[in-house]
């Protein structure tokens, strides 16, 4: 176990079984892990049915804050600006009552109410979600799963930035391996977002040494032989995803030593949240909480936000000494 406290604010209403599946997860996720505290936002009702389940000494580290207002998983996400479980998730962590957050609930509601409660980072217009899939040659990044469906090139480029930063932090990948996701290799193939943001990419800085190795196809993604991480927008990573998880389940689980993943976090935002999938079951949620304790405790949004900044200001020094080297005296 991880040394060092976390505070978790957990949606109670989020998931299409919420709040059984909720409440097991943040039970099991308890009893886990002697250094973790719960702010369960949600029915009191419910609060209470898991509290009755702990012992003394667990219950001391479960709080809670009553709401009954959840956003529907097909609400639009702007009924996340009305007073609801998520919503009051994110203030709690905007006002140093939790260290991070986790939601099962409505991907577009969660992201919204983040985006307004903690805000975005300065040179990330679109947050991404990212989950770490259990390939053959190790570890493979993979995002966005879902929070832009229709990302534009320039976003593709930036969520690139993100994944090598994140690779580096959370999983130690050395110069990680860049590909963006295609129909094909060769260059050229593609939507034109792919056209667009493949020579971007190509040129592009990135953090920790990573390179960008160009495009790769589905398989690379589960093969893991070219690429530590592997850009694609919010649709069709979604689709992957849970394509690849279906996978796991035909064929016994997932490659030796791995294991699937059950969370995504979300990057690009001022904080440490979690998104688990709407149809979690209880060991789906208990493993977003454990994995957003995890990324609290190594400081991963700090270190990844730091990481951005030392690329973009070598990216402003380069481009500074390819201005010098180009100059013509005029004296």
């Amino acid at each position: 176990m991880e040394p060092g406290t976390a505070r978790i604010a957990v949606d109670l209403l989020g998931g299409d079984d919420a709040p059984a599946v909720v409440v097991d997860g943040a039970l099991r996720a308890v009893r886990a892990d002697p250094n973790l505290y719960l702010l369960l936002v949600g029915p009191a009702e419910a609060a209470d049915e898991l509290i009755r389940a702990l012992d003394p000494a667990q219950r001391a580290r479960v709080t809670v804050r009553p709401v009954r207002t959840v956003v529907g998983m097909a609400d639009h996400p702007v009924a996340a600006r009305a007073d609801s479980t998520v919503r009051a998730a994110v203030h709690a962590v905007r006002d140093g009552f939790a260290d991070a957050l986790v939601s099962a609930g409505s991907t577009g509601a969660t992201v919204t109410a983040v985006a307004l409660g903690l805000g975005r980072w300065p040179d990330v217009r679109r947050p991404a979600l990212v989950a770490t899939l259990p390939a053959v040659a190790g570890p493979v990044v993979l995002l966005d799963v879902g929070g832009s469906l229709e990302p534009r090139p320039a976003t593709l480029a930036r969520h690139a930035v993100l994944g090598a930063a994140y690779a580096a932090v959370t999983h130690a990948v050395t110069a990680p391996r860049v590909g963006l996701l295609s129909v094909g290799t060769e260059a050229g193939k593609g939507d034109r977002a792919r056209r667009l943001a493949d020579p971007v990419l190509a040129t592009s800085s990135l953090p920790c040494e990573g390179r960008y190795v160009g495009l790769v196809e589905g398989y690379d993604v589960s093969l893991g032989a070219r690429a530590d991480v592997v850009v694609t927008d919010g649709f069709t990573g979604n689709v992957l995803l849970k394509a690849i998880e279906g996978a796991y389940a035909m064929a016994g689980g997932p490659p030796s030593g791995g294991a699937a993943p059950r969370a995504a976090a979300l990057l690009g935002v001022a904080g440490t949240v979690v998104v688990c999938h709407g149809a979690a079951r209880a060991e789906d949620v208990a493993a977003g909480i454990a994995l957003a304790a995890h990324l609290r405790r190594r400081r991963a949004t700090d270190q990844v936000r730091a990481l951005l900044d030392g690329a973009e200001a070598g990216d402003r020094e380069d481009r500074t000494d390819r201005t010098t080297d180009t100059e013509v005296p005029t004296s």
